[in-house]
């Protein structure tokens, strides 16, 4: 038997809308994203299903903010294929945009469907102090860190 493999880390991130994307976003690493909810619990604890291009995994994320507790594990296309249908209105696609920025990545998302036109910016941390001492480029715009209409879980559903 294939032993499926996982990730579990705290993840330390700040989230922002995009005013205009930078010409260079073009020629950046990209990836079709298509994700589900699973269940979604009060306190931001839920658990998504996602394929980013061909890689499937299940995650499950507790709290809310900059710092939360992620857990990630790797699915077969066939164990994805059986989960998929039980996100059923709780689903959303995006392009996911990778840019390298002063030894860190932007993580820039242009979403589909419902949500076409909201683009949006994460941009992870090693630790608290690199998250603090960040100064968003001038294509970022306002911070959107916490807030819970953006968190994909709620743009999955509305």
């Amino acid at each position: 038997m294939r032993r499926s493999h996982h990730v579990s880390s705290r993840e330390i991130e700040r989230k922002f809308l995009i005013k205009r994307l930078p010409v260079k976003i073009l020629r950046s690493r990209h990836f079709p994203i298509a994700q589900g909810y699973l269940a979604n619990e009060p306190g931001g604890r839920h658990v998504r299903l996602r394929k980013k291009a061909k890689t499937a995994s299940l995650t499950f994320k507790v709290g809310r903010g900059t710092s939360r507790e992620e857990r990630e594990i790797r699915l077969s296309p066939k164990q994805f294929a059986m989960l998929w249908p039980a996100t059923r209105g709780r689903r959303l696609r995006k392009t996911r945009y990778e840019i390298p920025w002063k030894n860190l990545k932007i993580e820039v998302d242009i979403y589909h469907g419902r949500n076409h036109g909201l683009v949006v910016a994460e941009v992870e941390f090693p630790n608290h102090a690199s998250r603090r001492r960040f100064k968003p480029p001038r294509w970022f715009g306002r911070e959107i860190t916490g807030e819970k209409r953006y968190s994909n879980v709620r743009l999955a559903r509305e």
